[in-house]
Parts: C-alpha cells; sequence; structure tokens
C-alpha cells in the first residue's frame, strides 16, 4: 500500500451521487483533513433516484448535483465532475472508460476509490447495476486506458498525458474480502452530515444514524478496532 505521506491527490469514482458519501465518506474526511486533495467523478446525475413524487422528473437531476456538491463541502471536497450519463442505465461501455480516463488524466491522482464490479449476493443493494458498471469501467480506466498514451487517442490530442494511478480502494464488497479498514469514529458526524445533505434521498429514513453505526461497528469489529469504534472497509489493490 502506498504510504500515506506520499498521496498528495484522490479521485473517487462512483455512478449516483451519495455513493461516495454511503461508501467512503469518512475515509474522505480524513484524508481532506491530512491534507490530501480529493476529487468526485460521478458518472450520472441521478435522475432516476428520489422518493417525493410531487417533485417534477425534469428537476431531479440538478437537485443531486446541487446536493453531492453541499454533501462534499461537509467533507471537504470542492472539485466534483458530473459525466450526464443517464441513472440507472450504466453500462462498462468505451467511452464511459475514456470519460473516466480522462478525469483521470486530468486530476492525475496517486490513490482513488472506487465501488465493486463484483456484484455481492449477501447484501444485493449494494450491487446496482449501474454500481457494477461504474466499477468495471473505472477499473479499466486504470488499468489499462489512462496509463496507455495509445487508447483513446482523443484524450492525447486534448493535451492530457497517460498517468499512472498507484492504488485503487474497492468499496462494497468483493470476493476477495476487505484487506484494509479505516477508522472512522472521529469523521462519523461528517460523514452523517453529508449523507443528511442528500435531502432528496435520505430524509424519508427514520433512523439513518443508527443504521450507519451499526453498519461501519460491524467493520470495526471485524478490523479488530473493538466495541464503540466505526470503520469503513476496502480491498486495496496496487495498480502502479
Amino acid at each position: 500500500m502506498t504510504e500515506e505521506s506520499t498521496v498528495e491527490r484522490a479521485l473517487v469514482v462512483t455512478a449516483h451521487p451519495d455513493d461516495v458519501d454511503f461508501g467512503a465518506g469518512g475515509t474522505v474526511a480524513s484524508w481532506t483533513a491530512a491534507g490530501i486533495a480529493v476529487s468526485y467523478c460521478i458518472c450520472t446525475d441521478g435522475d432516476a433516484g428520489g422518493f417525493d413524487p410531487d417533485v417534477p422528473r425534469d428537476r431531479i437531476a440538478g437537485i443531486r448535483q446541487a446536493e453531492q456538491r453541499a454533501a462534499a463541502k461537509e467533507l471537504g471536497v470542492e472539485d466534483v465532475t458530473f459525466l450526464g450519463y443517464p441513472d440507472g442505465q450504466l453500462t462498462a461501455t468505451v467511452e464511459l472508460r475514456r470519460d473516466i480516463s480522462r478525469v483521470i488524466r486530468q486530476k492525475r491522482p496517486q490513490r482513488m476509490i472506487i465501488q465493486s464490479p463484483e456484484r455481492t449476493w449477501e447484501r444485493i443493494y449494494a450491487s446496482h447495476p449501474d454500481h457494477l458498471a461504474a466499477g468495471e469501467a473505472a477499473i479499466s480506466a486504470v488499468y489499462p486506458d489512462a496509463r496507455n498514451p495509445f487508447a483513446h487517442l482523443e484524450l492525447a490530442a486534448e493535451g492530457l498525458e497517460a498517468w499512472t494511478v498507484g492504488e485503487v480502494w474497492v468499496m462494497g464488497g468483493t470476493t476477495a474480502g476487505p484487506n484494509r479498514y479505516v477508522d472512522v469514529t472521529e469523521t462519523f458526524e461528517r460523514k452523517h452530515a453529508a449523507l443528511l445533505a442528500h435531502v432528496s434521498q435520505t430524509a424519508h429514513m427514520e433512523d439513518l444514524e443508527g443504521m450507519l453505526r451499526s453498519w461501519l461497528g460491524m467493520h470495526a469489529v471485524a478490523a479488530g478496532f473493538g466495541e464503540g469504534r466505526l470503520a469503513e472497509a476496502y480491498r486495496v489493490v496496487p495498480t502502479g
């Protein structure tokens, strides 16, 4: 795993607004507090989301973009890119790989967080088809696309040089299992605040905080951090 002191820039790629906050909000808050510049790349605008039937569907994309930007600020993130793909229709196309590769070459991260491209049968809700597609496209963008100067030649024409990401942190579960836990006890309140900013997605939840504490508490016990601690789990993959 990359030494923390050598990481200056990190990029998170997810399918929807709020995915990063559910899966990695505490980790992101700890990174920005340590001086790491974190950027987000959101593949869709979440236009198929929301729970209020009285909100016109043509407003949802703008609402969810605004919510994600507000949530990002809670975690110390100012740089958010939306790729604008249709929510619920994401596939790991060459075009999506190219667009993620473009952001990688622009941001030049040493580390990335992505979603798992593997379906988790024990927690099927974590395996939304858009999540799987975003994960597959992101890892393909990391290797081989973004580092290959002869892949997506239009990016070279835009003046974007090839870039090699040193490591990828996969959230959401893998068959290999987690090999890295981040203690997020001290950043939990910021994670919770970020999720509350996604009003269209979380306002209907009766006990969001309790759900999060239960979920993160199980990770902390698995990590050996002990009762009362909270943790986020990843499979860290060296890709440099």
